[in-house]
């Protein structure tokens, strides 16, 4: 591994990363470079379990807590910022350890975007109005791979890739394709904790989450963008619902939420998977070595 080139922490929510991003900082002298999607709002800090002020004090940590959840943002802004923070990191004398657990996102730094053509707004706004069944049709017949490459259950990622049909004249799945053609030597770990220790994680994460008043949080929150709108938790939160309704709900969700990430990474042959904290920070430190 080239010196200075950054190493990833990957995994679901709740299986520790940032835990073991600041144990394996310390023993690698590096700084930490959030890639969650949405941890990196301001005002979410309980609800996304942002690193707390006393871990970040420790280490340098970067693009955690930055953005007014109204503003838009999306993986080509993020790979850019994050790219000037390991240059920057680099610059002086450390080693970026990039920790998340939004794909794209990790993706993007990782093999880089698509070239894709800007977002017309009209187009976009006309796509929204579109019944999903009807989407979903005009999709599969511009692109037939869609059905192996998008989440059909999902209308905005329906949307998004009749839209990149729309506007490039190709199958969106093509874009994607041109990904997997992309091998990388191992460049970091995917944290993958036994399913009960995780769910009970996951639980025990939710609860904690209302002892620091996550409620109160969110309402004081004012607009958000479509992104923020999809943290975990938010809808059941903004219900109105009870806690002791609320908090099964959210844990749930999160499962799922965890389910998904894990189907993304498992995907990802160059992260080595560990099943404990210790794995990973061990593995972390030999990859820093090589």
């Amino acid at each position: 591994m080239m010196p200075g080139a950054p190493l990833f922490i990957v995994g679901p929510t709740g299986s520790g990363k940032s835990a073991v991003a600041l144990e394996a900082a310390g023993a690698m002298d590096a700084e930490i470079i959030n890639a969650d999607a949405f941890q990196v709002y301001r005002g979410l800090e309980i609800l996304t379990a942002q690193p707390s002020a006393a871990e970040q004090a420790k280490v340098p940590h970067h693009l955690y807590g930055f953005l007014d959840p109204v503003e838009n943002f999306d993986a080509a802004q993020f790979a850019t910022l994050a790219r000037e923070k390991v240059r920057a990191v680099v610059a002086r004398g450390k080693r970026p350890l990039v920790v998340g657990g939004s794909g794209l996102y990790v993706k993007a730094l990782t093999h880089g975007l698509a070239d894709l053509p800007p977002v017309d707004a009209a187009l976009r706004a006309a796509l929204m109005a579109l019944p999903n069944t009807e989407a979903l049709e005009q999709l599969t017949s511009l692109d037939p791979f869609a059905t192996t490459h998008v989440n059909l259950q999902n209308p905005r990622h329906v949307q998004r890739a009749l839209e990149i049909c729309l506007l490039t004249g190709r199958p969106a799945s093509q874009f994607k394709q041109a990904w997997k053609v992309q091998s990388l030597p191992p460049c970091g770990v995917r944290l993958e904790l036994p399913r009960d220790e995780l769910y009970d994680r996951i639980d025990q994460r939710t609860v904690g989450m209302f002892q620091l008043s996550v409620i109160q949080e969110i309402h004081r929150l004012g607009s958000l963008n479509i992104t923020a709108q999809k943290a975990i938790g938010l809808r059941e939160i903004i219900s109105g619902a009870p806690p002791d309704e609320i908090i099964p709900a959210m844990q749930q969700a999160t499962r799922r939420y965890a389910k998904r990430q894990l189907t993304w990474f498992r995907r990802e042959s160059h992260f080595l998977p560990v099943t404990s904290h210790a794995e990973a920070v061990d593995a972390l430190v030999k990859l820093a070595a090589v």
